[in-house]
């Protein structure tokens, strides 16, 4: 982790234990997010680390912004801070949408008796991970659910395969 050598700030996770808020120049916190200014270790910059109250990971390091030295880093004020935090939200928001999209996933399928929605609902476990396939009819009916092995590929071919065999 990047050295910062500011009052209050613990090297190991870029937190003190009380979580105070602080409004200085490389450092900002409120009572839920710290901005950290550090040392931009892929570039000759700087760039900012947001960190989540609780949180030992940055949601989001991005490059921050010179100063009119070009050398040192520009300080933070309450306006930075505030866009950082609403930067923040919206790198969690899409990680939160792609998990979901991952980890709940569907189709439509075209048959003859009508339109099926297949989906496949994965149970992230870390012991033992575990997924559910099931079809509806167009008015939401249950036509059928199987529990299938975590890394099941939903496809197009795989959904009208598991469909013929119900009709077998």
């Amino acid at each position: 982790m990047p050295s910062v050598s500011e009052p209050g700030l613990d090297a190991a996770d870029g937190l003190d234990d009380d979580w105070a808020p602080v409004q200085s120049p490389k450092l900002w916190r409120d009572a839920l997010w710290s901005a950290c200014v550090i040392k931009n270790e892929d570039d000759e910059g700087w760039a900012v680390s947001m960190t989540r109250r609780g949180e030992s990971e940055p949601v989001l390091v991005a490059p921050w912004t010179m100063g009119r030295d070009k050398k040192n880093p520009k300080p933070l004020d309450i306006n930075a801070f505030n866009t950082w935090i609403k930067t923040a939200h919206e790198v969690l928001r899409r990680h939160e949408q792609q998990l979901h999209a991952q980890l709940h996933q569907r189709l439509r399928i075209d048959t003859p008796a009508g339109r099926v929605e297949v989906t496949l609902d994965i149970e992230p476990d870390e012991d033992m991970p575990s997924a559910t396939l099931s079809a509806h009819d167009a008015a939401g009916e249950l036509l059928a659910r199987k529990k299938v092995a975590a890394d099941f590929r939903l496809s197009a071919r795989s959904a009208q395969a598991w469909l013929e065999t119900l009709d077998a």
